[in-house]
């Protein structure tokens, strides 16, 4: 009896290959994963295999925590490919290694945490050319915006600085030498500046390395760094987390993101997650790869739903609700 469920993994294996990875036969594929992310990178690896594309996939030990450098080979051998998918159980998507590699030339595709369900059915089902439309547009709006102001119901009440800074599309689409994406994301963000983030966060989605929220959990934040965490047992996860890390650089804001996959929900599958339509993530840590200037040890991505967002003086998000038109229609800033 032919498996449907095996049929459809093969299927999203091979479109996040050839349409998220665009992998083809010129291509050095390197496939990244540890012994608990084995089976979905498999496919991952069978999917390149397909394509026609020298393929490799190197298992290593789980590196044990959000963005821990891979072994030095791996890293080598990373820059040393034109395509990397690192389908690892932790991200590695704000490591050294993934930064030379960018700067090597290698497309890389972040996978971290992924699970055979989200090659079936759900955010990789979005369409990826059409979404990126918007996230191009998202881009151009953050990188000529001064500032932005992220409010909800529950009490969220956050000022971000924006001057300056460059804006991001992670589109889920690597098309070009050095491209960064982590499908089934699909989101526009920004490194805000440093010092420069202010307010009350009530996160009531899901946390990396924490997982779905089953209350919200409120995050002060003062001249750009964490003051304070509190909520039920998963704030204290989410304290112990940082405070193991044991790098005050892990505490100041790095991102402010804007999910923008209209297949996505929010599941505790933290690349869907961050990547809902209508929703926001802020996270402390690392944004050296991305136009800031914190070299943490780690990046904890903090989704927040039925927000509304404003970047400068257009209305971007409306409790929860995507304002494309407003986007779409974006003319510049305001003078």
């Amino acid at each position: 009896m032919v498996d449907l469920n095996e049929n459809l993994i093969v299927k999203g294996a091979v479109k996040l290959a050839r349409e998220c990875g665009c992998v083809s036969k010129e291509d050095i594929a390197l496939v990244v994963c540890d012994y608990q992310s084995f089976a979905v990178a498999n496919e991952i690896a069978k999917a390149c295999l397909s394509l026609g594309a020298n393929t490799n996939l190197v298992v290593i030990q789980p590196t044990g925590a959000q963005e821990a450098e891979p072994p030095e080979l791996v890293g080598a051998a990373m820059a040393k490919s034109t395509v990397v998918f690192a389908v690892t159980t932790f991200s590695m998507s704000h490591t050294l290694a993934v930064r030379v590699a960018k700067a090597a030339g290698s497309r890389v595709v972040s996978m971290p945490d992924f699970n055979p369900r989200q090659l079936i059915s759900g955010a990789i089902e979005a369409d990826f050319p059409a979404r990126s439309i918007i996230s191009h547009k998202l881009k151009e709006i953050l990188q000529l915006a001064d500032h932005a102001h992220l409010t909800s119901a529950l009490g969220t009440d956050m000022t971000f600085g924006l001057t300056g800074r460059p804006g991001r599309a992670v589109d889920g689409i690597a098309r070009c030498p050095g491209d960064f994406v982590a499908p089934p994301n699909i989101e526009s963000s920004i490194a805000p500046l440093e010092e420069m983030t202010e307010g009350i966060l009530v996160v009531n989605g899901s946390i990396a390395g924490v997982g779905l929220l089953r209350e919200p959990i409120t995050v002060t934040v003062e001249k750009g760094r964490i003051v304070s965490i509190t909520g039920g047992e998963q704030a204290e996860e989410l304290k112990a987390i940082l405070e193991a890390v044991g790098d005050p650089q892990s505490y100041m804001i790095g991102e402010l993101g804007i999910g923008l996959n209209d297949h996505a929900k929010v599941c505790g599958d933290l690349l869907e997650d961050e990547g809902v339509m209508g929703t926001v993530h802020v996270a402390p840590g690392n944004n050296s790869n991305f136009g800031g200037i914190i070299t943490a040890k780690t990046h904890l991505d903090m989704v927040v739903s039925d927000v509304t967002l404003m970047i400068d003086d257009l209305l971007v998000i409306d409790k929860g609700q995507l304002m494309e038109d407003n986007i779409m229609q974006w003319a510049g800033p305001s003078i």
